[in-house]
């Protein structure tokens, strides 16, 4: 598809995912930090050919320069996302929420401040941060600006080369970044107990980003009577690319499948 016009720079292959046609029951994805819908494509065609409608929107500050994401903050990505949500409720009779690490994170502050929501998927969600993170995140005002941008990635994110080798992420992050993602996870792990619709919760065993008690944690309190934890094998923290992604596009269709029963 054509990038939208408010959207100069989209790098090839970084665009929005709109794949709609007509189906009642519509699924917003949403991407993670510095990264892009690319992760959600094969997640997001086997969504669809299972007869869903499915968007993916290029956040805020993703998809384009480095300079862009710098600038980016928390309140422009949970703003968008918040906006393809209305766009999408008010074309389809069920609607579902859904996201991959930061876009978790984002999933679960929808699902929790959203009435009316069918079911929520949540996939390595990024809700917590280690607490040398916290530390770095907290003191951001004091060191970011002499370290600037730094590298951050990390190979055992995508445990596939040739996925690996596709990744369109920035691969970077600063002080000021890494302070706003942990803002995000706090605010969407204080929402857990609100949500109240059938939730799905996907993370790997082997992910290098998120220890898993972070995911047994965050399934604790959720509010949901309804919600279920599935563990992928041999996946890094990307699991709708890695290795397993086949369980993970699985589990998804059955849970939306169920959800409305």
């Amino acid at each position: 598809m054509a990038a939208p016009a408010d959207i100069p720079g989209i790098r090839s292959g970084a665009e929005p995912i709109d794949l709609q046609g007509g189906n009642s029951h519509g699924v917003l994805l949403l991407h993670g930090f510095g990264d892009t819908p690319q992760t959600l494509q094969l997640l997001a065609r086997a969504i669809h050919g299972a007869g869903y409608d499915v968007v993916a929107p290029l956040l805020p500050g993703h998809g384009t320069t480095v300079d862009a994401f710098i600038k980016s903050r928390r309140s422009e990505w949970l703003g968008a996302a918040r906006d393809e949500l209305a766009k999408l409720t008010s074309t389809h009779r069920h609607v579902s929420v859904g996201g991959l690490s930061m876009g978790g994170a984002l999933a679960a502050i929808l699902a929790s401040e959203t009435r009316g929501l069918t079911s929520a998927v949540m996939m390595a969600p990024y809700l917590n941060m280690p607490p040398r993170l916290k530390v770095l995140s907290a003191s951001h005002w004091l060191w970011g600006h002499v370290a600037g941008t730094r590298a951050s990635r990390n190979p055992g994110s995508i445990l596939d080369d040739a996925e690996r080798a596709k990744n369109l992420g920035y691969g970077v992050y600063t002080g000021r970044l890494i302070y706003e993602l942990w803002r995000l996870a706090t605010k969407a792990r204080v929402g857990l107990p609100k949500i109240k619709i059938p939730t799905l919760l996907l993370q790997s065993r082997a992910d290098s980003r998120l220890a898993s008690a972070i995911a047994e944690n965050a399934f604790a309190v959720i509010g949901s009577k309804e919600k279920k934890l599935v563990w992928i094998e041999g996946a890094g923290h990307i699991i709708t690319v890695d290795y397993g992604r086949e369980k993970v596009f699985d589990e998804v269709k059955s849970w939306l499948a169920a959800h409305p029963a």
